[in-house]
């Protein structure tokens, strides 16, 4: 007897594995003579339940045939076995064989976790259709799962490119930022570089200090809106340029506002908040302590060593240790000591002038 089907590929059920499982020599050779006379290529069978347990683990079967009343061990007892190997998110059929045809029975097997019955004796026809049902689903099951999983695979390289495509904008806008009042890219990329450092030496978890280190580039994106003749003053600034200076954080946040994505949002909060500070003495709120957004408080410390070692329009560049001095010397005033702390443990000379520095420290 043959019977066929088009939803699934007929070689493709044909290959399947079968593990037939049955106390009674003469079930198990009429499954096996059924399956070998329609083509099934790939049937084991066995007698001793306790040996189903380490053979699934050796084939990995498509489709288990079971009876339910054994001697040494009962189908229940397989199934509990099973249920311990069997990934919940994969779905094996098994079709209990049994001639015990109780409600309490059915039951039973369904809740260990049969899919299906067969009632002894077995009626041939019925035997195959019921395989053949059951494999398919299987197959169908897996080509999707497969599907699902490539499907899952693209959305994260589309959500990567779309991360790092804005990580690259975002790099530009700060180096365009940059250049009116550096000759270089190199003090966002060095203040980038701290604040991701100082963010791992707090114990943030890696995709924060991947975010941190990735806005605080555009910390000062705003002095793009501060004149040049106040932005690049050879001398002190008066009180009333000196106000004008400090609106480049209001601007900044303004001209970052109303993003969506994480990273933006982010770059939003430090454009505001990174020259806060820890006493209450900061600008533009006059936050202090915990107020203070956290990677406000990390890109301004940043910042403000960053700026001691660079050549600025009014004063020369500090000496590596000088300016490490310098910051020392406000640790719980203008810097959250605990901030500060994770700074002088993780920034050193090597840290952001070597190539190739890891952010996080191994």
């Amino acid at each position: 007897m043959s019977i066929t089907q088009e939803t699934v590929p007929d070689e493709a059920l044909k290959r399947a594995k079968i593990l037939a499982v049955d106390d009674d020599p003469q079930s198990l050779r009429l499954v096996e003579r059924l399956l070998a006379d329609n083509g099934f290529t790939a049937v084991r069978t066995v007698s001793d339940p306790r040996s189903v347990a380490p053979l699934y683990a050796e084939i990995h079967p498509d489709l288990i045939l079971l009876d339910l009343h054994m001697p040494t061990m009962s189908g229940f007892e397989v199934m509990d076995e099973l249920r311990a190997l069997v990934p919940s998110t994969a779905y094996l059929p098994i079709i209990a064989i049994t001639s015990d045809t109780s409600p309490e029975t059915k039951r039973q097997a369904l809740a260990s976790g049969a899919k299906d019955f067969l009632t002894k004796p077995l009626d041939e026809t019925e035997v195959l259709l019921r395989i053949r049902n059951h494999l398919e689903t299987r197959h169908l099951y897996r080509e999707l799962a497969g599907r699902t999983h490539n499907l899952e695979a693209t959305v994260r390289d589309r959500t990567r490119e779309l991360h790092d495509t804005q990580v690259e904008i975002l790099d530009r806008l700060a180096a365009a930022a940059e250049y009116r009042d550096f000759e270089s890219g190199e003090h966002t990329r060095r203040v980038g570089r701290m604040a991701g450092l100082i963010a791992a030496a707090l114990g943030l978890l890696d995709a924060e200090v991947d975010l941190i280190r990735h806005a605080a580039p555009l910390h000062d994106l705003g002095k793009i809106g501060i004149p040049d003749k106040i932005l690049l003053k050879p001398g002190t600034l008066t009180r009333k340029e000196f106000e004008v200076m400090k609106d480049h954080t209001r601007i900044g946040a303004s001209m970052l506002s109303g993003g969506r994505s994480e990273i933006v949002i982010l770059t939003e909060s430090i454009a505001l908040s990174h020259h806060e500070s820890w006493d209450g003495k900061g600008y533009p709120l006059g936050l202090a302590g915990e107020r203070i957004p956290q990677a406000g408080r990390i890109v301004g410390l940043a910042d403000s060593f960053d700026a001691l070692i660079s050549d600025r329009p009014y004063r020369k560049a500090l000496q590596f240790e000088d300016a490490m001095e310098s910051v020392r010397s406000e640790r719980g005033t203008r810097f959250e000591p605990r901030v500060l702390d994770a700074f002088l443990m993780a920034v050193d000379y090597d840290s952001l002038f070597s190539p190739g520095t890891k952010v996080r420290p191994e």
